[in-house]
């Protein structure tokens, strides 16, 4: 059977989904809560690579096993063994040849920024305190220069091993809400640090600092864009695969 897995997620403890050497990670602990659960090893299959802090609220995942469990079970057999920040939320049986990352259409991220005086402690870990009022305005018609089909190379960290920096960004919107500023962008795909580095610009400009989007877009220089934010503030919202039904209801 091929498994189709909807995963949340807190990333503080961990050094983001992929298997470290030396570092516990959410891949390896849900592949651990599979074996555990049937006695066998798989390989599973995120649709992307969370960096290490940053959260999920619909992580999506796959994998191949024999096994008579139904696939419905899985969720409260893998939460069993899982650590209560790592929860299995859906699990269902998919197409053979479904992959997580290769079929996934687009994602979508939530940054949070909190501009009020006081953090709350429910906030901490959860968001990026600021303590100060932002022109939220500004941040929004930044946020909106990103939109389309652009090469990113000036809003990613080096190390990236992406083969071009021409990504796609379908929607990229502020809100606020009682002090709490958001940044929900959704695209086919983002770099190394990508979000981070847009969230950082935009608080930047937010502050009054004057950042070309449009030239930083055509004639790339990372020193000239924003700081990269930190990422307890970054949540994968969701994962969009088409019109394709994922789980069984």
């Amino acid at each position: 059977m091929n498994i189709i897995l909807e995963i949340q997620y807190l990333g503080e403890r961990y050094a983001g989904w992929q298997k470290q050497k030396n570092a516990p990670s959410i891949q390896e602990e849900i592949e651990e809560a599979i074996f555990k659960t049937t006695g066998r090893n798989v390989e599973l299959i995120g649709s992307g690579r969370t960096d290490s802090g940053v959260h999920a609220l619909a992580q999506i995942a796959n994998f191949h096993i024999e096994t008579k469990l139904e696939a419905p079970r899985f969720k409260n057999a893998l939460n069993y063994y899982l650590p209560w920040d790592i929860r299995i939320m859906r699990s269902s049986r998919c197409r053979e040849d479904f992959h997580a990352r290769f079929c996934a259409k687009r994602k979508t991220y939530c940054y949070r920024i909190n501009t009020n005086s006081v953090e709350s402690p429910m906030e901490k870990g959860r968001v990026y305190f600021i303590g100060r009022k932002l022109n939220v305005a500004a941040m929004k018609l930044a946020a909106s220069k990103f939109e389309g089909t652009h090469d990113f190379e000036a809003f990613r960290s080096e190390g990236s091993s992406a083969l071009t920096t021409v990504r796609t960004i379908y929607n990229c919107e502020i809100s606020e809400r009682k002090g709490i500023v958001e940044l929900r962008i959704s695209g086919n795909g983002f770099l190394y640090n990508m979000v981070r580095i847009i969230a950082g610009t935009l608080v930047e400009i937010g502050k009054g600092k004057e950042i070309d989007i449009d030239e930083l877009l055509h004639v790339p220089d990372r020193k000239k864009a924003g700081h990269t934010a930190p990422a307890h503030a970054l949540f994968l919202e969701r994962v969009d695969y088409g019109e394709e039904k994922l789980f069984a209801e």
